[in-house]
């Protein structure tokens, strides 16, 4: 077979993998994204159960990288602490190894039959979860399809007369190998879909183990370069905890490559066949990255904080935004359709600054910071201006020559910017006002009311991504799940109303002095989520999926 051939066959097997991956990942995203954010949030005691979860969310996704975009997310929001977060990201690089460790097995049986139950779930039921776990399954049977095409195309290079060059070449020089290892990783972007590569081309006898062993530590060092590359730019704490997990993944990569080149590694006493024991190294070597590392996370943040010095980078991102520029051009208002799209972007603005603002709410339930909620207050004095500055906007533009459509979405924005900023006020002036007067009275939570009220909180957050969504890209089924979300909320709302109520009668002492406030910040989270989910209505009612009432009619 020409090489040109094989090459072509073998790139298309290689980029069915990664958009394999690629999907499984977004299924889970899709079908579980909020509750793996508030796992999340609710990780800070201890780095081994934080190490536990992220293997946990790195076997749910098929990815440490999208662990550590989860990771630098919440610690940009404070809501991480650095040495968790590089505990999280080495409990998710043992997890990746295992999904490797999987996924190398024989598993062609399975194909068809994922791809049956796959395909029916995703193309036969309307409901979000079932489709997206149906996504999941097809997502695994066309990894495992991909794994079988990469064997078949690779097979005739058994042949080759130059293969057997390169490899001796680099038996002969592992740092080549490694840092090949590392390149490929990182161009691909998934060390999953490298290292299920390599252990094929060692099944296939292209690669022996000694030349593999380079390979393996290489793409364990480039898939830790990943998340660096996707954090760059980024401040403060979005640098720190990739670049924490990369300087323990990167020294013990090159330790043992060093000390491979000097004793003799012998990995036949894993058993099986030189791919099992290729992967079987890289499992090995993140158990061992893990129990090395996590002592020493707290000092690792130290070090960051040397590297990556800042001025509190919260509390900035607060005070920049609170001096936003205006995403309203003046100058469109004589194009409707380009001033309303102005008009949507501000809008946004509105409902990211609401996120920020809504964010930190129950940290400083639980710890009062005086100037931070200062700094929250004058961010609702932003969503006002905004809120003010649209409607303005919109008016203006409705004095000009308008479609039907455009009349329509000017509207649409209209009443959108009132509702955020009507939960802009319910955060400053409600749940703020909540917050000094639990500080002012040195109340303490119960409990299982604190976890009550943490998980409302943590699904109204997600549920703001969720809006955000809806008003960027207007799908019609992100604003069904959006307007299904306000029922959940609606029914934790009255599943706490009722178990505090329950605690109470049973005489609880954190509980009777901490009544009003409990019931009034879950009643405030309620109504913030019932205000996001206005912003799905038009675009249900458009479609026709939204009744006009919730009475069901007399027969």
């Amino acid at each position: 077979m020409q090489i040109s051939l094989i090459l072509l066959h073998l790139g298309g097997a290689v980029m069915l993998l990664l958009w394999a991956v690629r999907m499984v990942r977004t299924g889970v995203e899709r079908a579980y994204g909020g509750d793996l954010r508030r796992v999340m949030q609710r990780m800070t005691k201890g780095p081994i159960k934080a190490a536990g979860i992220g293997m946990g969310l790195a076997v749910l996704l098929q990815s440490s990288t999208a662990v550590a975009v989860l990771c630098t997310g919440l610690a940009a929001s404070g809501l991480l602490s650095i040495a968790t977060g590089i505990a999280v990201l080495l409990g998710a690089d043992l997890g990746s190894a295992l999904v490797v460790q999987i996924l190398s097995f024989d598993l062609s049986w399975l194909v068809p039959v994922l791809l049956l139950v796959g395909g029916t779930m995703f193309l036969k039921f309307d409901a979000r979860a079932v489709k997206q776990i149906g996504r999941i399954l097809l997502g695994i049977a066309l990894i495992l399809l991909s794994l079988q095409m990469i064997g078949e195309a690779t097979a005739p290079l058994r042949a080759s007369t130059v293969l057997p060059a390169v490899i001796d070449y680099l038996s002969d020089d592992f740092a080549s190998a490694f840092l090949l290892a590392i390149l490929f990783t990182w161009l691909i972007h998934s060390s999953v879909a490298a290292l299920l590569l390599i252990a094929t081309f060692a099944a296939q006898g292209l690669l022996p183990v000694e030349v593999g062993i380079s390979f393996v530590l290489g793409a364990n060092f480039g898939g830790g370069i990943i998340a660096v590359w996707l954090s760059r730019g980024q401040a403060g704490p979005m640098r720190r905890i990739p670049m924490g997990a990369l300087i323990f993944r990167g020294s013990l990569a090159i330790l043992l490559l060093v000390l491979a080149q000097t004793v003799p590694v012998r990995l036949d006493f894993w058993g099986g066949s030189e791919a099992q024991q290729l992967v079987g190294l890289h499992v090995i070597f993140n158990a061992v990255l893990v129990c090395l590392c996590l002592p020493w996370t707290g000092a690792m943040d130290r070090l960051l904080a040397r590297m990556y010095p800042s001025e509190t980078e919260s509390e900035g991102d607060l005070d920049q935004l609170a001096r936003p520029v205006s995403a309203l051009d003046p100058t469109l208002v004589g194009t409707p359709s380009l001033a309303l799209t102005s008009a949507t972007r501000e809008v946004l603005r509105m409902a990211e600054t609401i996120e920020v603002m809504l964010r930190p709410v129950m940290d400083l339930f639980e710890v009062s910071n005086r100037e931070q909620v200062k700094r929250v207050r004058k961010l609702d004095e932003d969503v006002n201006r905004a809120h003010s500055a649209i409607k303005l906007y919109i008016a203006q533009v409705n004095r000009g020559t308008l479609s039907a459509d455009e009349a329509r979405r000017g509207i649409e924005l209209t009443d959108a910017a009132i509702n955020l900023e009507h939960v802009g006020d319910i955060i400053a002036k409600n749940l703020l006002n909540l917050v000094q007067e639990k500080r002012d009275r040195n109340l303490t939570f119960s409990s299982d009311g604190w976890n009550e009220m943490s998980d409302l909180h943590g699904r109204v957050l997600s549920n703001i991504q969720l809006a955000l969504n809806v008003l960027l890209s207007g799908d019609l089924d992100c604003a069904r799940q959006l307007v299904r979300e306000k029922e959940v909320v609606r029914r934790l709302e009255r599943d706490s109303h009722d178990r505090h109520l329950a605690r109470l009668q049973s005489g609880m002492t954190r509980s009777i002095e901490t009544s009003d406030i409990h019931l009034e910040v879950v009643r405030a989270l309620k109504e913030i989520n019932s205000l996001l989910a206005t912003l799905a209505y038009p675009i249900l009612t458009e479609s026709g999926d939204l009744l006009e009432s919730r009475l069901a009619q007399p027969a």
